[in-house]
């Protein structure tokens, strides 16, 4: 028995607070009104084969009464039992196809305080209930996503995990693709991710790529097109204008639906990782604000753009 949200009380046992999207890290930037709710969700998870774990929205407070705000939905069934919603919603994704390489986005749906499944409300906080869809359970399955109006939880399985690359992996990957010295094919320097504890200042030997084309390169500054757009640069390989950034190495295994190689590189955040993971984070429409849907990276939260979220990165060997 789990019990997740803002609070930090003791009968919560996850205390979750807004993902600040593209920052990478919160310190900096402090959320004004949490659109989570204090007691948010339990997941209660069975003790023995399969170990079944189940979601429902709202969480017991420690006088063990459900808790929920005042402009909750709150409804009597006609078995007579009460049920409710929380006021911003507590939203359930299954991949078709569970979390693997062949994984394809599920349908966004809403869990009742009882764990019953409704289709979604006009707009987060809206006093109408979606439609009960009784076909569908709230039964977690490997990469479910669970989505509490303000932060995007992924739900790996044991069994799941198993499967999923380790973070020794990554960090073979990251010396494998460094050992093949890629250069710049301007200044022809060697280019190198920096390790994965680095991940805030941007290193020398840092590689950075033209997320238009994927040409990857070393640091310059020329190329700029305007000075009204920061950030557009003229990629001098195949003269295709776009943002230029800095890569980094997704670091997060559990995020991984393979072990492949990293090739590719969302936009505009430049964070790099397996071909088929790009592909499978780009596709899946993550809740944004009370009726919006976006991909966005998993690494860093921020929302996706360009003509297919991500891009395959183009390196250039070593000439010698």
């Amino acid at each position: 028995f789990l019990q997740v949200g803002r609070s930090t009380e003791s009968p919560i046992d996850f205390v979750v607070t807004d993902t600040i999207s593209g920052s990478p890290n919160n310190d900096e930037t402090q959320i004004t009104q949490s659109t989570i709710s204090r007691f948010a969700c339990r997941i209660v998870c069975e003790r023995s084969p399969p170990y079944t774990a189940r979601i429902f929205a709202a969480g017991f407070d420690s006088s063990k009464n459900i808790f929920l705000g005042e402009k909750a939905a709150k409804w009597k069934n006609p078995d007579g039992h009460m049920d409710g919603l929380t006021t911003n919603g507590v939203l359930v994704m299954h991949p078709k196809g569970g979390f693997t390489e062949e994984s394809k986005p599920g349908v966004w749906r809403e869990i009742s305080v009882c764990g019953d499944v409704y289709t979604l409300r006009e707009t987060r906080s809206a006093q109408q209930r979606g439609k009960l869809v009784e076909n569908e359970t709230n039964v977690l399955q490997d990469g479910s996503l669970i989505d509490l109006c303000g932060a995007t939880l992924l739900w790996r399985t044991a069994d799941g995990l198993f499967h999923t690359p380790t973070q020794k992996h990554i960090e073979a990957l990251r010396q494998e693709i460094n050992a093949a010295r890629p250069q710049c094919p301007v200044g022809l320097n060697t280019l190198a991710f920096p390790s994965i504890n680095r991940k805030d200042v941007v290193e020398e030997k840092q590689p950075w790529a033209y997320l238009s084309c994927g040409h990857v390169h070393g640091y310059h500054n020329w190329g700029h097109r305007s000075d009204t757009e920061a950030n557009e640069r003229e990629c001098p390989m195949c003269r295709t204008i776009g943002p230029y950034v800095p890569l980094w190495l997704g670091c997060e295994a559990g995020f991984y639906v393979d072990a492949g190689p990293p090739t590719h590189a969302f936009t505009p955040c430049g964070h790099v990782c397996s071909e088929k993971s790009a592909k499978y984070w780009s596709q899946i429409p993550l809740p944004h604000g009370t009726h919006a849907f976006h991909a966005a990276c998993p690494f860093c939260a921020t929302q996706l753009s360009g003509e297919h979220n991500c891009i395959k990165l183009i390196f250039q060997g070593p000439i010698d």
